[in-house]
């Protein structure tokens, strides 16, 4: 949805300028947030409107982040097949507890994040689990595009160009949740694949097409940063990138009776790690 043109003299003076600022309640477009969360038009069949903290739509060149409790359940969908949704999760009060990708990939001995996947700190404990995927196409290996890469290829890579780099959006992100560059590691894309050749190369997959998702749990408090940027590996030579959804809900965590939890010996004690400090603190 286009911006209206606005004539220079209508907002030269303070008094006009608020008055075309509050001419603006009400409007929307295609990529914002709704404000609260409960107010969703049309919540899936399956999650009560009551339920939803969080929803919003992510254009193709932006970032969102937001704090999810325990048992939230966040669903990512990649509304036109173009959509590239970069993460990082940080413990919510102890930062310092962040994604790690190489025990993500390491410990569960599967590099391809997919349903039943957990995300992993350096704690061996779990940040989140991967409950749902319809898309398939996913990449924990290759982690978000940077400035001097997007500089090189499209010509800008600042947050404010018509092509920002995931790293730099990642900045704005954390920056408002009291984090710094340092506290940013590798992250994981979902929506665009990745798989590693027989010679160890990395071969791009792309998109399983528009409306694919994937549903994944918070199982501890959670930061959740949120890039949607063309993959680094994306050989198209346009920055081409769709509308990203964000849909976060509240559910349970993971449970011994779940059978996520029995899945894997490795995943079992990465969940029992996690009750352990959770209870410990008075949290589980």
């Amino acid at each position: 949805m286009g911006k209206p043109s606005v004539p220079p003299s209508a907002t030269a003076s303070t008094h006009g300028a608020r008055e075309h600022a509050r001419a603006q309640e009400g409007t929307t477009a295609d990529a914002m947030p709704i404000v609260p969360a409960s107010d969703l038009p049309e919540p899936p069949e399956d999650v009560a409107a009551g339920d939803v903290v969080w929803a919003e739509t992510v254009a193709g060149g932006g970032y969102t982040h937001k704090v999810l409790a325990r048992g939230t359940e966040l669903r990512l969908t990649d509304l036109t097949g173009d959509a590239c949704a970069h993460l990082l999760l940080h413990s919510a009060d102890r930062p310092w507890e962040r994604l790690n990708t190489a025990d993500t990939v390491k410990v569960l001995w599967n590099a391809y994040l997919g349903e039943g996947h957990l995300l992993l700190s350096d704690q061996g404990r779990v940040l989140a689990s991967v409950t749902e995927d319809t898309s398939g196409r996913h990449d924990a290996l290759t982690g978000t595009s940077t400035l001097v890469r997007n500089t090189a290829r499209y010509g800008d890579g600042t947050p404010q160009s018509a092509s920002p780099a995931g790293r730099e959006l990642f900045k704005l992100a954390a920056l408002k949740n009291g984090l710094a560059p340092r506290d940013l590691p590798p992250s994981v894309s979902f929506f665009q694949g990745v798989r590693v050749a027989e010679d160890g190369t990395t071969e791009f997959t792309g998109s399983a097409g528009p409306g694919a998702s994937v549903t994944l749990r918070a199982e501890q408090d959670v930061t959740v940063l949120l890039a949607n940027v063309p993959h680094p590996l994306d050989p198209r030579a346009d920055y081409t990138t769709g509308n990203l959804r964000v849909l976060a809900y509240r559910s349970r965590p993971t449970a011994p009776d779940d059978a996520l939890w029995d899945a894997t010996p490795e995943g079992r004690r990465a969940f029992l790690n996690t009750v352990d400090h959770l209870t410990a603190r008075g949290l589980a």
